[in-house]
This record gives structure tokens, C-alpha cells and sequence, in this order.
């Protein structure tokens, strides 16, 4: 069994503490690694190393951070497949889906190469008499990352190379159910030219977190998760007097209008409500039809009853094993909620296993219809390969209902009327929109922008402008033309990558 450890000042070196957390295959819950829950000792030699790396590393000139992140990109892509793999085996994802995971980081990457243009000051000439006035941008210092077990290389990359390439140093905290593949990226940063200390990788679970958002060196925390955590990693980071921004959960509602492309929106439904197991905060967890449109529930939930989980290099599989047995067990207790409420259950994947991988934490595609707001499955975050179908008889309730959803992280709408779809981007109070699109997660150079309780944090610390402060951002993904005899078996990952139009409304 592997025996990982922390990365701290560029070595890789034990935990202090005798304590450990063992690291399980979910598709077999075979034991596959330990690590050491990092103690209060070994968490202050981290934060020092980065401190102390920061304080060299801001003085570096700016072209050369976008070097480095130049030669990291190269490693990442070199690398690529070795990534996805050790992701694979630790997540249960199948393959395709962890080559994503890892390629969505690699995107950042090279956004961060770019960083020498976001650094940029402004200037006024004459703001009083012989009096000018200029702006600079400065590192904040350490900055820390808190990453949850489902995106393992995408969201630290969302973090640390653009807060190294501002100038700050880093630590990162990542899931303790999947710490294989950042220690797998902070070992290649490292032969990518980093600088001893300048991102350090620690180990363990609410303790640990805690110790490191009261650090008075820690200056700014970045956390994707759950709600629960998020809302008390921003109280408690915010109370220390640090910028803080928190990306929580979701209950993201897809609006399928019956104008719409009907193969292209059940297709599409297909991968966004099962794909990763569910376990992502942008998947489609609700569907709500419209008029005539619920005529084709029956055949979405046929595609789905086709779609199998699998090991992770089953190439016949279309999505792995949930994270853990407290998952799978959370899962089928919403899925026995969700029947007693009365909800209509059209696919059942309660009892779904795998040939000789019975052990494992399988839930199969599971489809529930007459979907009530006032229902548990409704309310709560399933993260699990569960889709509700609601129905409605017009637009306006659909947008009624999406808007009345405490949540606001991602939505989509399925519909050939730019008049609809215009109403929708507009008026949907949601943060991410998808047009004819089923997942509208926007490439690195928009803002991820959840809304309400998706999202905590610091709006300025995505710009410079005032008004930031007193906005919110949107991002709109749509594909605005389909030729109407198109069948579009597309897979979700080819509809993220195709040419789209985005707009940014401030």
C-alpha cells in the first residue's frame, strides 16, 4: 500500500503525527494508500516555507512566473495520460471523464501564462492640478486552497497556478479521499522550475482546516465543497479578516422547451445527469419539461437505463463508482426518501452492481417523475447518478420554479426561440447559463459564477473594477444555431468543446 506524504519546502517529507487516513479504491473499497493527518508543526512549516519562498518569489519578474507556468503546461500535457490514470484509480471516474478533469486544469494553466495582461495598473493624468495618480496590482502574500474529491487535478489548478503566478506563495489542502493526484501535480510543478516552498501540500481533514484558516500568515483561502462547509470556511476565514471565496453546493435545473431539438436535449441530459457518477456541482440534477415536451420523458429514460457504470477502464462504462460508502449510503437513503414522498420512480439503479467488483460503491442511472419542490430529493443535493423530472405547463413557471431554488450555481434551456432563450439568460437568476447546452462551465478567462447559495466570497478579487462590488456576473454558453434535422449524438465533452458563443453581462 502507498505510503503518501506532505510536500512542504519542495521535499516530500512524513506527518509529525502518528495519525493516518487510509485512502480506498471505490470501486473495490480496497485499501490503496495512507496518509498522515499533518500536525500543527508540520501545517506552520508549511505556511512558513511559502511565506518565505514569497517573499524571493514577488520580486521575480513577471515574464518569467509566465515561463514557469509555460514549462508546467508542457509537463501536465506530457503527462497527461499518467495523470488521468492515478485520478482514475483513486476517483473512480472512467477514463475519458479523468482525462477532462485533468484537461479543464490544463486550461488554467495556460490561462496563467497569460498572466503579465491581468497584472496591469491603471493611470489618470491630471486628477488635481500637476497631481497624477496610478494604480499597481500586488501578491497578497500566502494564500491557501481547500479542494474537495471530485475534480482532483481540475480545481487545485484553478487555484494555484494563477495565485503563484500573481506572486503568492500557496498551500493547498486537498480531499483526503483522493490526495494522489495533487501530490502528482505538486511533484511535476516542482520539475517544472517552482521554487522550493512556494506551493506546499499538507494532509487531513476539519482539524487541520480549521488550524490553517485562524493562521495570521494565511492571507486568502479559495474552497470548492459543500454548503455546510463552505458557509463555515467563509464565516470563519472572514471573521479572521481574509479574503475569502467559496464555491458551495447546487440543484441545477435544465428547462426543455417542446420547440426543442428533442434528440439533442435527451442526449445531452444523459451525460449531464449521470456523467462522473453525479458527483459534480455543475451536473443536471433536475429536468423540468415543458407542455408537450414531457411526452419525452419515456424515451430519456430509456437512453439512461442503457448507460451502465463501470471500473475505470471498462471502456464499455459510462460513469465509475461513487467516492466512498458514506456516499453511496447518502445516495440510496435520498433515493427511499424520494419513494416514500411519492414520487413516481421510472429507473431504479438502487441495486446495480458490477461482475467481480461487487464491493464496490455502485448506484446505477435513477429516474424519478411527478417531482414536488417540497420533496427531499428536490431539496437536497443528491451528488449521486439521480435526475428528477418535474413538469410544467409553461415558461414562465419553469422560470418560476428554477428562480425560487435557493441554490444558483448552473441551469441550461433546451430551445430553438431566441426570443425564449433571451428571456432565459436574462431573467433566470442563476450565475452559470447554458443554451442549448447541458453543463455551461466557462473556459478559464470568465468567472466561475455561482449565485446565492452556491456561492460565498470576495466578488473583487476576480477584477479591478468598482462596480464589481455591486454586481454580480453572469456567464452565458449557448449555441444559438441547430440545423433542425440534426440528431445530435455528441457527447458531452465534444458540446463543452464546440464553438460557442459566450457572452459576459455585467
Amino acid at each position: 500500500m502507498q505510503i503518501v506524504h506532505q510536500f512542504i519546502d519542495g521535499e516530500l517529507c512524513p506527518g509529525r503525527s502518528d495519525k493516518q487516513i487510509v485512502v480506498t479504491d471505490p470501486a473495490t473499497n480496497a485499501p490503496i494508500a495512507n496518509i498522515p493527518l499533518s500536525s500543527h508543526q508540520d501545517l506552520d512549516d508549511a505556511i512558513s516555507a511559502a511565506k518565505s519562498a514569497q517573499r524571493l518569489w514577488k520580486k521575480v519578474a513577471i515574464s518569467e512566473r509566465a515561463r514557469l507556468m509555460l514549462r508546467y503546461q508542457h509537463l501536465l500535457k506530457e503527462h497527461h495520460e499518467q495523470i488521468a490514470q492515478v485520478l482514475a484509480k483513486e476517483t473512480g471516474k472512467i477514463l475519458e471523464d479523468a482525462k477532462g478533469d485533468v484537461w479543464r486544469g490544463i486550461e488554467v494553466v495556460e490561462h496563467a501564462a497569460n498572466i503579465a495582461s491581468m497584472m496591469m495598473g491603471e493611470t489618470a493624468e491630471n486628477v488635481a492640478p500637476n497631481i497624477d495618480t496610478y494604480s499597481i496590482v500586488q501578491p497578497l502574500g500566502v494564500c491557501l486552497g481547500i479542494t474537495p474529491f471530485n475534480f482532483p487535478a481540475m480545481i487545485p489548478l484553478w487555484m494555484f497556478p494563477l495565485a503563484i503566478a500573481c506572486g503568492n506563495g500557496f498551500v493547498l489542502k486537498p480531499s483526503e479521499q483522493d490526495p494522489l493526484t495533487p501530490m502528482l501535480l505538486a511533484d511535476l510543478f516542482k520539475q517544472a522550475g517552482a521554487p522550493d516552498g512556494i506551493l506546499n501540500v499538507v494532509h487531513g481533514d476539519a482539524t487541520q482546516v480549521n488550524y490553517l484558516l485562524e493562521h495570521p500568515d494565511i492571507k486568502a483561502v479559495s474552497f470548492v465543497g459543500s454548503v455546510a462547509v463552505g458557509q463555515h470556511i467563509y464565516r470563519t476565514a472572514t471573521h479572521q479578516m481574509k479574503r475569502a471565496q467559496c464555491f458551495a453546493g447546487a440543484k441545477n435545473h435544465s428547462v426543455v422547451m417542446p420547440d426543442a431539438n428533442k434528440q439533442q436535449a435527451i442526449n445531452q441530459l444523459v451525460g449531464a445527469s449521470v456523467g462522473a457518477a453525479g458527483q459534480r456541482c455543475m451536473a443536471i440534477s433536475v429536468a423540468v419539461f415543458v407542455g408537450e415536451s414531457q411526452q419525452w420523458i419515456p424515451e430519456l429514460v430509456d437512453k439512461l437505463a442503457a448507460v451502465k457504470p463501470g471500473v475505470w477502464d471498462d471502456e464499455t462504462a459510462g460513469f465509475g463508482p461513487l467516492i466512498s460508502t458514506n456516499a453511496k449510503q447518502r445516495v440510496l437513503r435520498l433515493i427511499e426518501i424520494g419513494k416514500r414522498e411519492g414520487a413516481q420512480v421510472l429507473l431504479d439503479g438502487s441495486e446495480v452492481s458490477v461482475p467481480n467488483f461487487e464491493n464496490g460503491n455502485w448506484v446505477g442511472p435513477t429516474v424519478f417523475s411527478d417531482v414536488k419542490p417540497d420533496m427531499e430529493i428536490y431539496k437536497q443535493e443528491i451528488f449521486g447518478p439521480v435526475l428528477c423530472c418535474v413538469g410544467v405547463d409553461s415558461f414562465d413557471e419553469a422560470l418560476a420554479l428554477v428562480n425560487a431554488n435557493p441554490y444558483g450555481n448552473g441551469t441550461s434551456i433546451f430551445t430553438s426561440s431566441g426570443h425564449i432563450a433571451k428571456r432565459y439568460q436574462s431573467e433566470v437568476e442563476v450565475g452559470q447559463v447554458g443554451i442549448n447546452l447541458p453543463i455551461p462551465v466557462p473556459l478559464p478567462f470568465f468567472s466561475f459564477t455561482g449565485w446565492k447559495n452556491s456561492f460565498y466570497g470576495d466578488l473583487h478579487a476576480y477584477g479591478k473594477q468598482a462596480v464589481r462590488f455591486y454586481t454580480e456576473t453572469k456567464t452565458i454558453t449557448a449555441r444559438w444555431f441547430e440545423d433542425e434535422g440534426n440528431n445530435d449524438d455528441a457527447s458531452e465533452n465534444e458540446a463543452k468543446s464546440s464553438p460557442n458563443m459566450t457572452i459576459n453581462l455585467r
